[in-house]
């Protein structure tokens, strides 16, 4: 019952965003032909205005109707955005639903192509849906590959960017088999958040999959030293003990 309640209200977010976008269209163009017209009036017979104090009214008057546009199209991203993350707040990992959630996200990216957060939140719910059992081999990898994408363009646009950094680090590690690529972006994440353990297992597990034992275990001995967590410590005293047979044995 909770589950059709928040369909329903998903659907009613949907919908408003729609109809928001479809007014400000229809708004844009009977402004346009309104605009064309205002302009014409100023020149006697109708045709574009000749003088100078003429063009100048002119230009004013498109001016003012130009900030009403930006104004209108920046609201419009910002609706798409609030839908993205309401609609990624309530989702609780019901994965079929992260679809739209895409959809909302990159249109909100069309309006604010360099909002990091968008970006990011793009190559979550990218990532989310591929993982889901609803898609063929080749769109799962499509999806995985928008989800790289998006977080590369996050970090791109903000090079510190923490939740980006490690999002990536996580989607090549234990998604795309490819660890190597995820070191950098981690190292340079747990040296911004210094007390993350989080982040240091994720990069202790890239360096033991890309055949760095040794980087690994200083890892896992930091881990231990920092946290004053007995269950984190105890976790990283066996991923050590792991570790340590694998490059004995």
């Amino acid at each position: 019952m909770a589950q059709k309640g928040l369909g329903k209200s998903i659907f009613v977010l949907v919908i408003l965003v729609a109809a928001f976008t479809g007014v400000f269209v229809y708004k844009k163009f009977a402004t346009r032909n309104s605009l064309a017209a205002q302009i014409a009036a100023l020149s006697p017979r109708g045709a574009p205005p000749q003088s100078i104090e003429d063009l100048r009214r002119a230009i004013a008057l498109y001016e003012k109707k130009m900030d009403e546009h930006v104004k209108d199209a920046a609201q419009t991203g910002i609706y798409w955005k609030i839908l993205g993350s309401r609609l990624m707040d309530r989702l609780q990992g019901r994965s079929p639903l992260y679809g739209e959630a895409l959809k909302a996200l990159e249109n909100a990216a069309r309006y604010y192509p360099e909002d990091e957060t968008i970006h990011y939140l793009i190559g979550v719910s990218a990532g989310n849906l591929a993982a889901s059992e609803y898609f063929s081999p080749a769109e799962q990898a499509e999806h995985y590959r928008i989800s790289e994408a998006a977080y590369l363009r996050a970090i791109d646009i903000n090079g510190r960017y923490g939740k980006a950094l490690y999002g990536l680090g996580v989607l090549y590690i234990f998604t795309l088999d490819r660890p190597a690529e995820a070191i950098p972006h981690l190292e340079l994440y747990v040296d911004i958040n210094t007390r993350d353990t989080d982040g240091m297992f994720a990069l202790a597990a890239a360096r033991y999959l890309s055949g760095d034992f040794q980087g690994a275990v200083d890892l896992y001995d930091k881990i231990t030293g920092l946290t004053k967590n007995q269950d984190v410590k105890k976790q990283a005293e066996q991923n050590k003990q792991q570790v340590m047979d694998a490059w004995y044995r």
